[in-house]
């Protein structure tokens, strides 16, 4: 089970920058050159935040704003939505997609898992209703240029916000240890043969630098057996796991649940989208410990952690697209969703 954190407390009002745009995010931000991403789940997310007129909401991953155009819709003519993204050049496509909206939609650069002291410092003190869509957007899996796919040869990135400190996945795959490898391949990637790819990494690495997609790629495709029995590409299960590594998903998604908990008022509800086993059962972990009051071991007379239930799950199912959502859109195939409300 994974330990929360203690209060609100965690959270220290930071310095969030106002969103302001550049040279090149003008031009990166052009919507008729680009196509716009395709949210997943908006209907079924705007049906179980119970969205309606004069009450706020967040999008913590507004990317492009496909999710927070469905809550502004749903929300007229007085709803609110405050839409986060780490990641500038999404967030300025969200601007210009959602102008005609006004001062109902603000824009906040920054990390969801600060999604408390974000919210607080844009005067939000709490929210009706919260949305985490834990994907990659189209335009950042096909546009960023960030090395997200491996579809397309490009620099061995993978942060989402490239303008901060943390570490490329070039970074980590050239000056990683190999039991260090073998970790991130297997916790974030669940890859049985984690093993025999950091291996194959560090005998490349000694001959060259690893600085590109298609040069990763390459040295997957020499190991024998690798994603034989997938549905996937044989890749995926790597490029997930370099990801995840290089910008602390997990550990923000986390820290994301808590915070979003926090901002919530009594009766709002919170709706996460998650696309892999990973992100899907630390929310369902994390929903089951703060919906039950104690949690105790079982083997134990009385109850001593004093631990109390803050929320309420709203679907005991999780909830998936429609068979024709899926034909429309393929990439949402493997997303669920679980909803919780606050007490």
């Amino acid at each position: 089970m994974v330990a929360l954190a203690a209060s609100i407390k965690d959270y220290p009002l930071g310095n969030f920058p106002a969103l302001k745009m550049t040279e090149d995010q003008e031009s990166a931000v052009n919507l008729a050159n680009t196509p716009l991403h395709d949210p997943v789940l908006s209907r079924e997310a705007v049906e179980h935040l119970c969205v309606r007129s004069g009450s706020v909401y967040v999008d913590a991953t507004a990317g492009e704003g496909g999710h927070s155009l469905a809550l502004l819709q749903a929300s007229a003519p007085s709803g609110r939505v405050l839409g986060i993204d780490r990641d500038p050049l999404s967030l300025a496509r969200a601007r210009k997609r959602l102008e005609l909206f006004g001062n109902r939609f603000i824009p906040a650069e920054g990390n969801f898992a600060d999604i408390y002291p974000i919210a607080q410092r844009s005067k939000y003190t709490s929210a009706n209703g919260i949305l985490l869509d834990l994907g990659l957007s189209s335009w950042q899996l096909e546009s960023s240029g960030a090395g997200f796919s491996f579809q397309r040869n490009e620099p061995l990135d993978m942060r989402f916000d490239r303008g901060g400190s943390l570490p490329t996945a070039s970074d980590l795959i050239n000056f990683t240890s190999e039991e260090e490898l073998i970790r991130i391949l297997f916790d974030f990637g669940e890859e049985p043969k984690a093993r025999a790819i950091a291996k194959s990494i560090i005998l490349s690495r000694s001959k060259f630098r690893i600085e590109t997609t298609a040069q990763l790629l390459n040295i997957l495709k020499a190991i024998p057996g690798l994603g034989r029995g997938r549905r996937t590409h044989p890749a995926t299960r790597t490029f997930q796991a370099f990801r995840i590594a290089v910008n602390e998903e997990l550990t923000n998604l986390q820290k994301g649940i808590i915070g979003a908990i926090s901002l919530l008022a009594s009766g709002g509800r919170l709706a996460i989208i998650s696309y892999h086993s990973l992100e899907d059962r630390l929310v369902k972990q994390t929903f089951s410990t703060e919906s039950t009051d104690c949690i105790c071991d079982k083997t134990l007379p009385v109850c001593i952690c004093g631990h109390q239930a803050i929320i309420r799950i709203i679907n005991r199912r999780i909830i998936t697209p429609t068979s024709t959502e899926v034909r429309s859109n393929p990439r949402s195939r493997s997303a669920r969703m679980r909803v919780i409300e606050k007490i």
